[in-house]
């Protein structure tokens, strides 16, 4: 016998099989945490921004994974979900190089998991008759005892998984408060909006914003940044101080972040100017604001008085005229936005339902811009242009659209702008002699800029009721949500602000989509040959009852009349049999297809390991040979 068929042997079979088991549980201690991701959307791969995250961790994280895995069982989408949610935290507690602590729960009714899953609000899923509430959350908690949940991973959330995960690891590893500068030209805390007017309430804007942020306020033209501030937010800065500018241009460049409202005409500034020496009457100020020389360093700009109309996102307002209403008419210069103006792909803009803005104007970005522009917010491809002169004064809706006109592309209505800037100020302000002055950005400026600001007022977005002598909010769309989530996401590090979306592990298959659309598109064919034919019978018939009746008066059925509906019924039934043999070639088709991968997956691939495994052995036995 030679050498190399012992390997053939009983003996050496065993000793293979043992082999095996070594090897794997080798690999299970040596090679924990490494994987080779091979999914066509990187899955399994975290992102340069979250390992840059979980590297700088410097205390203990622990993750509470609650996932009630008996009670999903009978749900695979969630089930798979729950499983890849799992491997994806591993990861985490992998690259973290022992920062993070994963505890994987498994909650049942009436047991200490469910009681902890209720304790920490995550939200209870009902699975059977009887009640019985599945969980499938997370908790983590930091070493000073504070902790943040997720409380319901959804699957058709899964591009945000990621961001979700590392933002709230950021969280805890980042704990205090994000302070917020305000620089405001408006009256967001109520105070009176000109000499004439006395003090209204609170802009409700501000009051979400201190729920989550400490605001503080720097007045109009404030002439430096405190260090503390985390996110700079503007609104409508007009005839803003050079001083000011100046001031913001080196926040940015040292690393700020900034959250910006501008706007071609403020229908909230009601400002009044005092009259100039030697006049008596007071005027009304400018409405529209820009930041200036930023815009322009920062490779953007605001479309100077032009204001964006869509007819598509039109709002449905009450017109007056004299005094009178006169309907319900579409007004072009108020936008209600929905889910298909929002870009998917940002945080921020992700998840929105609804924005409602009033006279919005247009963004875009500079030629020879250096900087990276990527659109948040957007029109239809139905929109116009509009002068903002038309708002001023008082254009009716109904003159507005009489008068438009589509321009068949989308206006940019907020945007996000990231990338390395230099200074607007390379002399700087008082001939260059201010110390510690910065040329260029020491880091990538992230600013997000929206080209409206009367969103923040409160007609536009929420109103009011009386709850037993409470006033409670009812709000219509989503403006805070905007807000928030724009000054949460920049209040961040840069490594979570520019996560990736991640892919969707749930992929089509698209050669079967592929074969359905075409089948549908020749059933609809056919289907509206149907119905002409069936038109056009029908109007035939009664043209022929028209003209043969009976002796009574009463229309009576004619030989032409009986040989037309016997040839319609003939050919129904030839376009019915035709309609069946397209579904049919459809279904043949993608059976096919279906046998066809069951033959690579089950058959081929085998078949390749064993032609592969016969020219290993074949090339063995035949070394073997030469060295006897």
């Amino acid at each position: 016998m030679l050498k190399g068929q012992k390997l053939f042997s009983g003996a050496g079979l065993v000793a293979v099989a043992v082999l095996l088991i070594v090897i794997n549980l080798a690999a299970g201690v040596f090679l924990k945490g490494q994987h080779l991701d091979m999914t066509a959307n990187r899955l399994y791969t975290l992102s340069e921004g979250t390992q840059n995250i979980l590297g700088n961790l410097d205390e203990k994280i622990t993750l509470r994974f609650y996932f009630s895995e008996q009670l999903f069982s009978g749900m695979p989408a969630i089930t798979t979900y729950g499983q890849q949610v799992k491997e994806l935290l591993e990861q985490y507690v992998a690259l973290a190089d022992g920062q993070i602590e994963l505890v994987v729960k498994n909650p049942e009714p009436f047991s200490d998991e469910e009681a902890e899953a209720m304790h920490y609000r995550l939200q209870g899923t009902p699975v059977d008759t009887a009640g019985s509430l599945a969980y499938f959350g997370l908790v983590g908690g930091n070493a000073a005892g504070k902790w943040r949940a997720l409380p319901y991973f959804q699957p058709e959330q899964e591009e945000s998984l990621e961001y979700e995960l590392s933002g709230l690891v950021y969280g805890l590893a980042n704990p205090q408060r994000p302070v917020v500068g305000l620089i405001s030209s408006l009256p967001l805390d109520g105070g009176p909006a000109n000499v004439f007017l006395d003090r209204t309430q609170e802009w409700f804007i501000l009051t979400q914003l201190k729920r989550s942020f400490d605001i503080q306020d720097l007045g109009n033209s404030p002439e430096s940044i405190p260090e503390n501030v985390d996110v700079l937010m503007i609104v409508h800065p007009k005839q803003t101080d050079e001083k000011t500018l100046f001031a913001i241009d080196q926040y940015v460049l040292g690393g700020g972040r900034v959250l910006a409202f501008l706007d071609p005409f403020a229908e909230a500034d009601v400002e009044i100017e005092k009259p100039a020496e030697g006049e008596q009457e007071y005027v009304t100020s400018a409405r529209a604001s820009d930041l200036g020389k930023l815009m322009e360093a920062w490779g953007v700009e605001l479309v100077p008085y032009l204001v964006a109309a869509d007819r598509q996102a039109a709002t449905r307002i009450k017109s007056t005229v004299g005094g009178q209403e006169k309907g319900v008419v579409d007004y072009v210069a108020w936008l209600t936005l929905g889910e298909d103006n929002f870009s998917r792909e940002d945080f921020v803009s992700g998840r929105l339902n609804s924005l409602v803005m009033g006279s919005a104007g247009i963004l875009r970005q500079r030629a020879g811009a250096k900087t990276r522009f990527t659109p948040m917010v957007m029109t239809s491809d139905q929109s116009m242009p509009i002068d903002a002169a038309s708002i001023q004064f008082f254009t009716s809706p109904e003159e507005l659209l009489q008068a438009y006109q589509s321009g068949g592309e989308p206006f940019v209505l907020a945007a996000r702008v990231n990338g390395n800037v230099l200074s607007a100020f390379p002399e700087g302000i008082n001939g260059g002699g201010e110390s510690g002055r910065l040329t260029e950005s020491s880091e990538p400026a992230n600013v997000i800029i929206v080209a409206d600001t009367d969103m923040l007022r409160d007609m536009f977005w929420v109103s009011f009721q009386d709850f037993y002598g409470r006033r409670a909010a009812v709000p219509s769309a989503d403006n805070d949500t905007f807000v928030i989530n724009a000054l949460d996401n920049l209040s961040g590090s840069n490594d979570l602000i520019n996560l990736r979306s991640r892919g969707r592990s749930v992929r089509p298959f698209e050669r079967v989509a592929d074969l359905r659309a075409a089948a549908d598109q020749e059933f609809r064919i056919k289907e509206l040959l149907l119905q002409e034919k069936l038109s056009a019978t029908g109007h035939k018939i009664r043209e022929l009852q028209k003209e043969v009746t009976s002796e009574t008066g009463e229309p009576v059925m004619s030989e032409a009349q009986l040989d037309e509906i016997n040839k319609f019924r003939a050919e129904h039934i030839q376009i019915r049999k035709d309609l069946r043999n397209v579904q049919h070639a459809l279904s043949k088709d993608i059976e096919l297809l279906g046998t066809r991968l069951k033959i690579i997956n089950i058959a081929l691939v085998p078949l390749v390991v064993i032609v592969l495994a016969i020219i290993l052995g074949v090339v063995r036995v035949r070394r073997a040979a030469r060295d006897q």
